[in-house]
């Protein structure tokens, strides 16, 4: 067969590339993509002169009894709407998890969980802080995320919070490596300086610890409307991923700090009013394709005395919309969260799991079915179906027995690019 001739000649191809040069390293530089790693599914909040080796392990328990006292996971899961079958699958898998892993991340609390103590006060907890999340990681004790939020960089608190902050990644490296999960979170950010000077500040630190350029890298909480809309009509958060690139790691909702800025009045607080739906849907649009990942907020109404089943129920119903929404993640407060947590996390990934699957394996395997996905739609029915698995929703066999795929071709359809990387 005959090379057809075109018309473009290589000098205009190679002007092309030039006009695009740009765009080809925005596209490669700031817009990764998702790495493929595991991230939790919730964050813990504790003061964090609270935190001992045991207390992932002491809330397990705690939420195993407050399970145990209202009916067992099973009958959670039948007041989150769950049927019997996938109740009793559910139950197991969160009896499993609170018995080994009940907090996935833990945010040892320098904020609003800490207050006011003094210099010396806060001066002591940040050092024992770092002395007991070390001894907790070297003993196997800690979650798999773990670290501090410290105060915010306002000028009220802002010495504060970099001392603070200095100390606790201070003692970490004196103590020896610092944790693989090591999160820090720099609250109630109102503009892109704050985060420019939040990247210089742990940049200095990794080069006065000899740490890798990039080790340190940090949470924004999105609780003021000034980074959702600042004073020139922009959005200030779709800034941030490029202002720092690739030292953000999260965007965090903070529910009540944004709704209380907007007025909202306390009875009406809530990860479900369209303020906060607003605010989260920008901040979908300011990360997508950046590789920044997503937390929802909290709800305060805690499932304790007589309010138990019904605030379980409110709590199942609102991890249950922020998953459909993209939200893979969000905040609890009390052990008895933490039931409610993994039961509609779980029903969320095994109820969708095998149509999931069924579109995979149609998709792998170029067989017609009831839809025709792109990949584009290939590459989220994997990540979906990753998360399930990464969370402990589902095995790695039921993958493997419904979609035809091993987790590592899993992760190679979910992250493409992540693929073609570490192939090379």
């Amino acid at each position: 067969m005959a090379v057809p001739e075109t018309s473009l000649t290589a000098a205009d191809l190679a002007r092309i590339d030039g006009q695009l040069a740009d765009t080809d390293r925005l596209l490669e530089q700031n817009y990764p993509g998702d790495d493929g790693s595991r991230q939790p599914v919730h964050t813990v909040y504790v003061p964090a002169d609270r935190f001992t080796p045991s207390l992932a392990a002491d809330w397990g328990t705690q939420a195993l009894a407050t399970a145990a006292a209202h009916g067992g996971p099973a009958r959670l899961g039948s007041l989150l709407g769950q049927d019997a079958e996938l109740a009793e699958a559910v139950a197991s898998r969160v009896e499993t998890k609170l018995g080994s892993e009940p907090i996935e991340d833990l945010r040892l609390d320098f904020e609003d969980g800490f207050g006011d103590r003094g210099d010396d006060a806060e001066d002591a907890a940040a050092v024992a802080a770092a002395a007991t999340v070390a001894a907790a990681v070297s003993a196997g004790s800690a979650p798999p995320f773990i670290g501090i939020r410290f105060k915010c960089f306002e000028a009220a608190t802002r010495a504060r919070g970099l001392r603070t902050l200095d100390l606790f990644v201070s003692g970490l490296a004196a103590a020896g490596e610092l944790p693989e999960g090591l999160i820090l979170t720099l609250p109630k950010v109102t503009t892109v300086a704050q985060v420019q000077a939040m990247d210089y500040a742990v940049s200095r630190l990794e080069e006065i610890h000899s740490l890798p350029a990039g080790r340190l890298r940090f949470e924004v909480q999105v609780e003021t409307p000034q980074l959702i809309l600042g004073p020139e009509g922009t959005s200030p958060v779709a800034r941030l991923p490029h202002a720092v690139p690739g030292r953000i790691s999260g965007l965090h909702y903070g529910t009540y700090d944004y709704s209380a800025s907007l007025q909202i009045s306390a009875e009406y607080q809530s990860m479900e009013h369209p303020v906060a739906d607003f605010a989260k849907e920008v901040m979908q649009l300011a990360v997508a394709g950046t590789g920044i990942r997503l937390s929802d907020g909290s709800t305060n109404i805690i499932p304790v005395g007589d309010n138990v089943e019904n605030a379980w129920q409110l709590h199942g119903r609102l991890v249950r919309r922020s998953l459909e929404r993209g939200f893979y993640q969000g905040w609890d407060l009390h052990p008895a969260q933490l039931p409610s947590r993994f039961a509609a996390t779980y029903a969320f990934y095994r109820q969708g799991l095998p149509a999931a699957a069924a579109r995979l394996r149609n998709y792998v395997e170029q067989t017609e079915g009831g839809v025709m996905d792109e990949p584009a739609t290939a590459r989220a029915l994997a990540a979906f179906v990753l998360r399930g698995v990464q969370c402990g929703a589902v095995g790695a066999d039921e993958v493997l027995a419904l979609a035809g795929v091993a987790i590592p071709k899993l992760t190679g359809l979910a992250h493409p690019r992540l693929a073609q990387t570490t192939s090379k």
